[in-house]
């Protein structure tokens, strides 16, 4: 029976259309391993860019290539001249890497992601360029390291940030809830979903047991709404348990969003009993 799934080479050329004819700059035998972005307004766009990956009919393909160009930030490579470099160290691809785009002159969508040995710049970088949305931290890679295809080996340093959201729901049961889905009140008084915690621990879910009250039928903006796990965790749908909006939970959370909500799970690090929920930033997508 043959297989309906599209491989990343299929991807690529039928859905990023622009990509394949900027091409024509890259020298022959050349592969960069990169990250593909949407800019939308100078913001990284991830909604935008999953569009981009879901289109299939090709007049569709073209208008959203119109709209929201892709760029590759090129962070490795992987082969030169059509031979891997796969096992030599991360320094020496490195070295590698930087000329292409000068001897080349590869300009977008092809982008080089900066890199140092200054610990200052690096820390500077966490600092700063995390202020962007879609910036979430540095990745430290050894210099020694050589390129291992799905594994592990770098190290990826998030900024993170307290922040506080409403309580809307739990997954789990009142009297032992596991994650909170959390929401913040638009300009328009709307509960709007922003994201969801990792696993609360046992002691803070005695706490947010004795606190959260179930939501009465009929009386929660949420109700019907269902909610995903996540980025990254194949779409699947919490089973959720609506909770009164009257509690406020401090989060730390990394910069990473899209459309006003965190993509990565975040951490619960207290109740705000002190706290109200108009209190709350307010929504902003």
């Amino acid at each position: 029976m043959a297989s309906s799934a599209v491989s990343p080479t299929q991807l690529v050329q039928e859905r990023f259309p622009e990509l394949m004819e900027a091409a024509a700059q890259l020298p022959s035998g050349l592969v960069l391993d990169g990250e593909l972005l949407v800019l939308n307004g100078g913001v990284m766009d991830f909604g935008a860019l999953q569009r981009r990956a879901a289109a299939t009919a090709p007049q569709t393909v073209r208008t959203l290539a119109r709209a929201y160009p892709t760029y590759l930030v090129a962070f490795d490579v992987l082969q030169v001249d059509g031979h891997s470099i796969m096992a030599a160290p991360w320094e020496q691809r490195r070295a590698l890497l930087e000329p292409l785009f000068a001897d080349h002159a590869l300009s977008p969508p092809w982008t080089l992601c900066p890199s140092t040995r200054d610990l200052a710049v690096a820390r500077e970088w966490l600092a700063t360029w995390t202020r962007t949305p879609g910036i979430e931290g540095v990745v430290v890679k050894g210099l020694a390291q050589p390129y291992r295809p799905g594994a592990r080996r770098w190290v990826k340093v998030r900024a993170r940030e307290t922040t506080e959201a409403v309580v809307g729901a739990i997954t789990g049961t009142p009297g032992r809830p596991r994650v909170l889905v959390l929401g913040r009140y638009d300009a328009e008084g709307r509960l709007r979903h922003v994201g969801t915690t990792t696993e609360v621990s046992p002691a803070a879910a005695r706490q947010l047991a004795a606190h959260l009250t179930p939501a009465a039928p009929g009386t929660h903006p949420w109700e019907g709404a269902r909610f995903s796990a996540g980025w990254g965790r194949g779409g699947e749908v919490l089973g959720t348990t609506l909770v009164a909006p009257e509690r406020v939970a401090e989060v730390s959370v990394d910069t990473a969003q899209d459309r006003g909500v965190w993509c990565h799970p975040v951490r619960l690090v207290r109740l705000r009993l002190d706290m109200p929920p108009g209190d709350v930033e307010t929504f902003r997508a």
